[in-house]
Protein backbone atom coordinates (compact mmCIF):
# COMPACT_ATOMS: atom_id res chain seq x y z
CA UNK A 1 0.00 0.00 0.00
CA UNK A 2 1.38 3.39 -1.03
CA UNK A 3 1.32 6.03 1.70
CA UNK A 4 -0.07 9.51 1.14
CA UNK A 5 2.63 11.03 3.33
CA UNK A 6 5.78 12.59 1.95
CA UNK A 7 7.83 9.67 0.64
CA UNK A 8 10.88 8.59 2.56
CA UNK A 9 14.26 8.72 0.88
CA UNK A 10 16.49 5.71 1.34
CA UNK A 11 19.96 5.20 -0.06
CA UNK A 12 21.73 2.03 -1.06
CA UNK A 13 25.42 1.36 -1.73
CA UNK A 14 27.83 -1.52 -2.26
CA UNK A 15 31.18 -1.53 -0.49
CA UNK A 16 34.20 -3.80 -0.61
CA UNK A 17 34.77 -6.58 -3.11
CA UNK A 18 32.05 -7.34 -5.64
CA UNK A 19 30.16 -10.63 -5.83
CA UNK A 20 27.16 -12.11 -7.64
CA UNK A 21 23.78 -11.10 -6.23
CA UNK A 22 24.43 -7.45 -5.44
CA UNK A 23 22.26 -6.25 -8.31
CA UNK A 24 19.48 -8.59 -7.22
CA UNK A 25 19.51 -6.84 -3.83
CA UNK A 26 19.26 -3.44 -5.52
CA UNK A 27 16.32 -4.66 -7.60
CA UNK A 28 14.49 -5.99 -4.53
CA UNK A 29 15.07 -2.82 -2.50
CA UNK A 30 13.75 -0.56 -5.25
CA UNK A 31 10.71 -2.73 -5.94
CA UNK A 32 9.69 -3.11 -2.29
CA UNK A 33 10.37 0.54 -1.47
CA UNK A 34 8.42 1.69 -4.54
CA UNK A 35 5.46 -0.68 -4.66
CA UNK A 36 4.93 -1.40 -0.97
CA UNK A 37 5.78 1.98 0.53
CA UNK A 38 5.93 4.58 -2.23
CA UNK A 39 9.43 5.70 -1.24
CA UNK A 40 12.29 7.12 -3.27
CA UNK A 41 15.52 5.15 -3.61
CA UNK A 42 18.93 6.68 -4.33
CA UNK A 43 21.91 4.60 -5.45
CA UNK A 44 25.20 5.86 -4.06
CA UNK A 45 27.98 5.27 -6.62
CA UNK A 46 31.28 3.70 -5.60
CA UNK A 47 30.50 3.18 -1.95
CA UNK A 48 30.90 6.13 0.39
CA UNK A 49 32.83 8.01 -2.31
CA UNK A 50 29.44 8.81 -3.84
CA UNK A 51 28.58 11.03 -0.87
CA UNK A 52 31.75 13.04 -1.44
CA UNK A 53 30.95 13.43 -5.14
CA UNK A 54 27.49 14.66 -4.16
CA UNK A 55 28.91 17.15 -1.67
CA UNK A 56 31.36 18.73 -4.11
CA UNK A 57 28.74 18.97 -6.85
CA UNK A 58 30.13 16.29 -9.13
CA UNK A 59 26.72 14.62 -8.96
CA UNK A 60 23.26 15.95 -8.19
CA UNK A 61 20.68 14.15 -6.03
CA UNK A 62 18.40 13.47 -8.98
CA UNK A 63 21.32 11.80 -10.80
CA UNK A 64 21.27 9.11 -8.12
CA UNK A 65 17.56 8.35 -8.14
CA UNK A 66 16.78 4.74 -9.07
CA UNK A 67 13.35 4.22 -10.57
CA UNK A 68 11.55 1.12 -11.78
CA UNK A 69 12.75 1.91 -15.29
CA UNK A 70 15.87 3.78 -14.22
CA UNK A 71 18.19 1.12 -15.57
CA UNK A 72 17.25 0.59 -19.21
CA UNK A 73 18.95 -1.44 -21.91
CA UNK A 74 18.06 -0.68 -25.55
CA UNK A 75 15.79 -3.31 -27.07
CA UNK A 76 13.13 -5.52 -25.55
CA UNK A 77 14.63 -5.82 -22.06
CA UNK A 78 13.74 -2.81 -19.96
CA UNK A 79 13.76 -1.83 -16.31
CA UNK A 80 15.21 -3.30 -13.16
CA UNK A 81 14.44 -6.95 -13.79
CA UNK A 82 17.56 -7.47 -15.90
CA UNK A 83 19.56 -6.79 -12.72
CA UNK A 84 18.37 -10.13 -11.35
CA UNK A 85 20.77 -11.96 -13.65
CA UNK A 86 23.80 -9.65 -13.66
CA UNK A 87 26.94 -10.14 -11.59
CA UNK A 88 29.02 -7.29 -10.15
CA UNK A 89 27.39 -4.06 -9.01
CA UNK A 90 25.79 -1.48 -11.30
CA UNK A 91 26.49 1.09 -8.58
CA UNK A 92 30.19 0.32 -8.54
CA UNK A 93 32.13 -0.49 -5.38
CA UNK A 94 35.42 0.32 -3.66
CA UNK A 95 37.66 -1.89 -1.57
CA UNK A 96 40.30 0.71 -0.79
CA UNK A 97 40.55 4.35 0.18
CA UNK A 98 40.33 6.09 3.54
CA UNK A 99 36.69 6.74 4.55
CA UNK A 100 37.76 7.68 8.08
CA UNK A 101 39.90 10.52 6.74
CA UNK A 102 36.96 11.86 4.71
CA UNK A 103 34.33 11.08 7.34
CA UNK A 104 33.13 14.69 7.70
CA UNK A 105 32.52 15.06 3.96
CA UNK A 106 30.76 11.68 3.78
CA UNK A 107 28.45 12.66 6.64
CA UNK A 108 27.68 15.99 4.99
CA UNK A 109 26.93 14.23 1.71
CA UNK A 110 24.52 11.92 3.52
CA UNK A 111 22.75 14.94 5.01
CA UNK A 112 22.65 16.76 1.67
CA UNK A 113 20.78 13.85 0.14
CA UNK A 114 18.23 14.01 2.96
CA UNK A 115 18.12 10.29 3.55
CA UNK A 116 15.81 8.62 6.03
CA UNK A 117 18.13 5.63 6.12
CA UNK A 118 20.92 3.91 4.21
CA UNK A 119 21.18 0.26 3.16
CA UNK A 120 24.77 -0.97 2.96
CA UNK A 121 25.86 -4.19 1.26
CA UNK A 122 29.27 -5.13 2.61
CA UNK A 123 31.58 -7.58 4.31
CA UNK A 124 33.03 -7.36 7.81
CA UNK A 125 35.43 -4.54 6.90
CA UNK A 126 32.76 -2.41 5.27
CA UNK A 127 30.33 -2.95 8.12
CA UNK A 128 32.97 -1.89 10.64
CA UNK A 129 33.80 1.24 8.61
CA UNK A 130 30.15 2.24 8.22
CA UNK A 131 29.55 1.69 11.92
CA UNK A 132 32.43 4.06 12.66
CA UNK A 133 30.91 6.68 10.34
CA UNK A 134 27.53 6.29 12.04
CA UNK A 135 29.14 6.74 15.46
CA UNK A 136 30.98 9.87 14.32
CA UNK A 137 27.78 11.29 12.83
CA UNK A 138 26.02 10.72 16.15
CA UNK A 139 28.84 12.48 18.00
CA UNK A 140 28.30 15.48 15.72
CA UNK A 141 24.55 15.47 16.38
CA UNK A 142 23.80 14.24 12.85
CA UNK A 143 21.23 11.56 12.07
CA UNK A 144 22.68 8.46 10.39
CA UNK A 145 20.27 5.56 10.22
CA UNK A 146 21.38 2.42 8.43
CA UNK A 147 20.83 -1.27 7.84
CA UNK A 148 23.50 -3.74 6.70
CA UNK A 149 23.17 -6.64 4.26
CA UNK A 150 26.00 -9.21 4.45
CA UNK A 151 27.70 -9.99 1.16
CA UNK A 152 30.95 -11.83 0.61
CA UNK A 153 32.18 -14.93 -1.17
CA UNK A 154 34.16 -15.72 2.01
CA UNK A 155 30.99 -16.29 4.09
CA UNK A 156 32.90 -15.06 7.14
CA UNK A 157 30.39 -12.61 8.61
CA UNK A 158 29.15 -13.57 12.10
CA UNK A 159 25.54 -14.52 12.92
CA UNK A 160 24.44 -15.25 9.35
CA UNK A 161 24.60 -18.75 7.90
CA UNK A 162 24.80 -17.37 4.37
CA UNK A 163 26.00 -14.17 2.70
CA UNK A 164 25.07 -12.86 -0.73
CA UNK A 165 27.55 -14.16 -3.30
CA UNK A 166 28.82 -17.20 -1.41
CA UNK A 167 26.67 -19.84 -3.07
CA UNK A 168 27.61 -18.67 -6.56
CA UNK A 169 31.30 -18.67 -5.65
CA UNK A 170 31.05 -22.23 -4.31
CA UNK A 171 29.46 -23.29 -7.58
CA UNK A 172 32.19 -21.55 -9.59
CA UNK A 173 34.96 -23.30 -7.66
CA UNK A 174 33.15 -26.65 -7.78
CA UNK A 175 32.86 -26.41 -11.56
CA UNK A 176 36.56 -25.56 -11.84
CA UNK A 177 37.48 -28.60 -9.74
CA UNK A 178 35.34 -30.79 -11.97
CA UNK A 179 37.07 -29.44 -15.07
CA UNK A 180 40.55 -29.82 -13.59
CA UNK A 181 39.92 -33.41 -12.49
CA UNK A 182 40.07 -34.71 -16.04
CA UNK A 183 43.30 -33.02 -17.04
CA UNK A 184 44.81 -34.25 -13.76
CA UNK A 185 43.65 -37.79 -14.50
CA UNK A 186 44.86 -37.70 -18.10
CA UNK A 187 48.44 -36.92 -17.07
CA UNK A 188 48.64 -38.59 -13.62
CA UNK A 189 49.13 -35.20 -11.99
CA UNK A 190 48.58 -33.71 -8.58
CA UNK A 191 46.48 -30.63 -9.28
CA UNK A 192 46.70 -27.96 -6.56
CA UNK A 193 43.93 -25.37 -6.65
CA UNK A 194 44.20 -22.12 -4.69
CA UNK A 195 40.89 -20.48 -3.81
CA UNK A 196 39.87 -17.26 -2.09
CA UNK A 197 38.40 -16.96 1.39
CA UNK A 198 40.86 -14.64 3.14
CA UNK A 199 41.14 -16.05 6.69
CA UNK A 200 38.08 -18.29 6.40
CA UNK A 201 37.95 -21.81 4.98
CA UNK A 202 34.26 -22.03 4.07
CA UNK A 203 34.76 -21.58 0.33
CA UNK A 204 37.58 -24.12 0.12
CA UNK A 205 35.85 -26.65 2.37
CA UNK A 206 32.41 -26.60 0.76
CA UNK A 207 33.70 -26.45 -2.81
CA UNK A 208 36.31 -29.11 -2.05
CA UNK A 209 33.65 -31.45 -0.69
CA UNK A 210 31.36 -30.81 -3.64
CA UNK A 211 34.16 -30.93 -6.22
CA UNK A 212 35.76 -34.23 -5.21
CA UNK A 213 38.98 -32.97 -3.63
CA UNK A 214 41.36 -35.48 -2.09
CA UNK A 215 42.84 -32.94 0.32
CA UNK A 216 41.46 -29.64 1.63
CA UNK A 217 43.68 -27.20 3.49
CA UNK A 218 42.01 -24.36 5.39
CA UNK A 219 43.25 -21.92 8.08
CA UNK A 220 40.99 -23.42 10.75
CA UNK A 221 42.59 -26.87 10.45
CA UNK A 222 46.05 -26.40 8.90
CA UNK A 223 46.92 -22.77 9.60
CA UNK A 224 50.61 -23.41 8.82
CA UNK A 225 52.16 -25.65 6.19
CA UNK A 226 54.61 -27.30 8.54
CA UNK A 227 56.51 -30.51 7.89
CA UNK A 228 53.79 -32.63 9.48
CA UNK A 229 51.09 -31.25 7.16
CA UNK A 230 53.22 -31.63 4.03
CA UNK A 231 54.10 -35.19 4.94
CA UNK A 232 50.47 -35.95 5.70
CA UNK A 233 49.40 -34.76 2.23
CA UNK A 234 52.15 -36.73 0.51
CA UNK A 235 51.40 -39.94 2.40
CA UNK A 236 47.71 -39.51 1.58
CA UNK A 237 48.46 -39.09 -2.14
CA UNK A 238 50.89 -42.01 -1.95
CA UNK A 239 48.10 -44.17 -0.50
CA UNK A 240 45.86 -43.16 -3.39
CA UNK A 241 48.58 -44.33 -5.79
CA UNK A 242 48.84 -47.68 -4.05
CA UNK A 243 45.07 -48.02 -4.35
CA UNK A 244 45.36 -47.61 -8.11
CA UNK A 245 44.77 -43.88 -8.61
CA UNK A 246 47.73 -41.88 -9.85
CA UNK A 247 46.20 -38.40 -9.81
CA UNK A 248 44.95 -36.18 -7.01
CA UNK A 249 43.11 -32.91 -6.42
CA UNK A 250 44.26 -30.65 -3.57
CA UNK A 251 42.35 -27.49 -2.58
CA UNK A 252 44.09 -24.83 -0.49
CA UNK A 253 42.55 -21.65 0.90
CA UNK A 254 44.54 -18.45 0.47
CA UNK A 255 44.57 -17.90 4.25
CA UNK A 256 46.85 -20.86 4.94
CA UNK A 257 50.39 -19.70 5.81
CA UNK A 258 53.87 -21.02 5.03
CA UNK A 259 55.93 -22.94 7.58
CA UNK A 260 57.15 -19.67 9.12
CA UNK A 261 53.57 -18.57 9.76
CA UNK A 262 53.71 -15.94 7.02
CA UNK A 263 51.18 -15.31 4.29
CA UNK A 264 52.16 -16.12 0.73
CA UNK A 265 50.41 -14.36 -2.14
CA UNK A 266 50.61 -17.61 -4.11
CA UNK A 267 50.36 -20.20 -1.37
CA UNK A 268 49.43 -22.79 -3.99
CA UNK A 269 52.83 -22.48 -5.66
CA UNK A 270 54.54 -22.72 -2.28
CA UNK A 271 52.60 -25.88 -1.46
CA UNK A 272 53.44 -27.41 -4.85
CA UNK A 273 57.17 -26.97 -4.24
CA UNK A 274 56.94 -28.49 -0.78
CA UNK A 275 54.88 -31.44 -1.98
CA UNK A 276 57.25 -32.06 -4.90
CA UNK A 277 60.28 -32.16 -2.61
CA UNK A 278 58.51 -34.36 -0.09
CA UNK A 279 57.33 -36.82 -2.76
CA UNK A 280 60.87 -37.21 -4.06
CA UNK A 281 61.97 -38.27 -0.59
CA UNK A 282 59.08 -40.70 -0.24
CA UNK A 283 59.93 -42.30 -3.57
CA UNK A 284 63.41 -43.10 -2.26
CA UNK A 285 61.86 -44.75 0.80
CA UNK A 286 58.90 -46.55 -0.79
CA UNK A 287 59.24 -48.06 -4.26
CA UNK A 288 55.43 -48.26 -4.59
CA UNK A 289 55.15 -44.45 -4.70
CA UNK A 290 55.69 -42.67 -8.03
CA UNK A 291 57.12 -39.13 -8.24
CA UNK A 292 54.40 -36.49 -8.06
CA UNK A 293 53.93 -34.28 -11.11
CA UNK A 294 52.34 -31.17 -9.57
CA UNK A 295 50.51 -28.33 -11.28
CA UNK A 296 48.94 -25.24 -9.72
CA UNK A 297 45.80 -23.31 -10.66
CA UNK A 298 45.00 -20.02 -8.93
CA UNK A 299 41.34 -19.35 -9.65
CA UNK A 300 41.53 -15.68 -8.67
CA UNK A 301 38.75 -13.26 -9.48
CA UNK A 302 36.75 -15.63 -11.67
CA UNK A 303 35.34 -16.76 -8.31
CA UNK A 304 33.60 -13.38 -8.04
CA UNK A 305 31.90 -13.65 -11.43
CA UNK A 306 29.20 -15.67 -13.11
CA UNK A 307 25.43 -15.48 -13.17
CA UNK A 308 24.10 -15.55 -9.59
CA UNK A 309 22.71 -18.95 -8.63
CA UNK A 310 19.03 -19.22 -7.80
CA UNK A 311 20.01 -19.48 -4.13
CA UNK A 312 21.88 -16.17 -4.24
CA UNK A 313 19.02 -14.51 -6.13
CA UNK A 314 16.47 -15.69 -3.58
CA UNK A 315 18.70 -14.72 -0.67
CA UNK A 316 19.37 -11.29 -2.19
CA UNK A 317 15.66 -10.71 -2.75
CA UNK A 318 14.76 -11.80 0.78
CA UNK A 319 17.52 -9.66 2.29
CA UNK A 320 16.50 -6.61 0.25
CA UNK A 321 12.87 -6.93 1.28
CA UNK A 322 13.76 -7.39 4.96
CA UNK A 323 16.08 -4.36 4.93
CA UNK A 324 13.30 -2.11 3.61
CA UNK A 325 10.82 -3.48 6.15
CA UNK A 326 13.28 -2.81 8.98
CA UNK A 327 13.48 0.82 7.87
CA UNK A 328 9.69 1.03 7.61
CA UNK A 329 9.46 -0.10 11.23
CA UNK A 330 12.16 2.32 12.37
CA UNK A 331 14.35 -0.63 13.32
CA UNK A 332 17.73 0.83 12.39
CA UNK A 333 21.31 -0.24 13.08
CA UNK A 334 20.50 -3.85 12.25
CA UNK A 335 22.16 -6.43 10.01
CA UNK A 336 19.93 -8.76 8.04
CA UNK A 337 20.84 -12.44 8.52
CA UNK A 338 19.86 -15.89 7.33
CA UNK A 339 19.26 -18.26 10.23
CA UNK A 340 17.47 -21.60 10.47
CA UNK A 341 15.93 -21.27 7.03
CA UNK A 342 14.52 -17.78 7.42
CA UNK A 343 15.45 -14.12 7.31
CA UNK A 344 16.00 -12.28 10.57
CA UNK A 345 18.23 -9.51 11.90
CA UNK A 346 20.66 -8.75 14.70
CA UNK A 347 21.93 -5.43 16.11
CA UNK A 348 25.03 -4.25 14.31
CA UNK A 349 26.66 -3.64 17.69
CA UNK A 350 26.73 -7.42 18.25
CA UNK A 351 28.22 -7.97 14.80
CA UNK A 352 30.94 -5.37 15.47
CA UNK A 353 31.86 -7.11 18.73
CA UNK A 354 32.57 -10.35 16.86
CA UNK A 355 34.44 -8.56 14.07
CA UNK A 356 36.72 -6.81 16.55
CA UNK A 357 37.26 -10.06 18.42
CA UNK A 358 38.38 -11.66 15.17
CA UNK A 359 40.76 -8.74 14.56
CA UNK A 360 42.34 -9.21 17.99
CA UNK A 361 42.73 -12.96 17.51
CA UNK A 362 43.79 -12.56 13.86
CA UNK A 363 41.06 -14.93 12.78
CA UNK A 364 37.98 -14.69 10.59
CA UNK A 365 34.91 -13.40 12.48
CA UNK A 366 33.05 -16.55 11.40
CA UNK A 367 35.09 -19.74 10.92
CA UNK A 368 34.64 -23.34 9.91
CA UNK A 369 34.06 -25.43 13.05
CA UNK A 370 36.97 -27.89 13.38
CA UNK A 371 34.58 -30.38 15.03
CA UNK A 372 31.61 -29.48 12.84
CA UNK A 373 29.61 -31.42 10.27
CA UNK A 374 31.64 -30.28 7.27
CA UNK A 375 34.98 -31.36 8.72
CA UNK A 376 33.62 -34.66 10.07
CA UNK A 377 32.11 -35.44 6.67
CA UNK A 378 35.36 -34.68 4.86
CA UNK A 379 37.36 -36.94 7.17
CA UNK A 380 34.80 -39.74 7.07
CA UNK A 381 34.94 -39.95 3.28
CA UNK A 382 38.73 -40.03 3.26
CA UNK A 383 39.67 -36.42 2.49
CA UNK A 384 42.90 -35.24 4.11
CA UNK A 385 42.23 -32.06 6.11
CA UNK A 386 45.10 -32.27 8.59
CA UNK A 387 46.11 -34.63 11.33
CA UNK A 388 43.42 -35.70 13.77
CA UNK A 389 44.32 -34.46 17.25
CA UNK A 390 42.83 -35.57 20.55
CA UNK A 391 40.65 -32.45 20.51
CA UNK A 392 39.05 -33.63 17.26
CA UNK A 393 37.91 -36.97 18.62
Amino acid sequence: MVSNHKPKRIGILTSGGDCPGLNAVIRAVVKVATYKYGWEVYGIPYGTDGFIELLVGKRQPEDLRIKEHGYDIPGLVQGLDILYFLSGSVLGSISKGDPERHADDIIKGYEKLGLTALIVMGGDGSIEILDGLAQKAADQGALWNWVAIPKTIDNDIPFTEASVGFDTAVNRVTQALYDLTFTAASHDRVMIVQVMGRDSGYLAMEAGLAGGADAILIPELTPVLNEEVIMGICRHIGQLQQNGRRFALVVIAEGVKNYLGQKEHYIGDYLARQVQECSNKLCDIDSHIYPFDTRVTVLGHVQRGGTPTYTDRLLATAFGREAVDLIANGNYNQMVIWENGRVSSVPISRVIEQIKKGRREKKAPSRVDPQGFLVRTARDIGIYVGEVSSDDQ
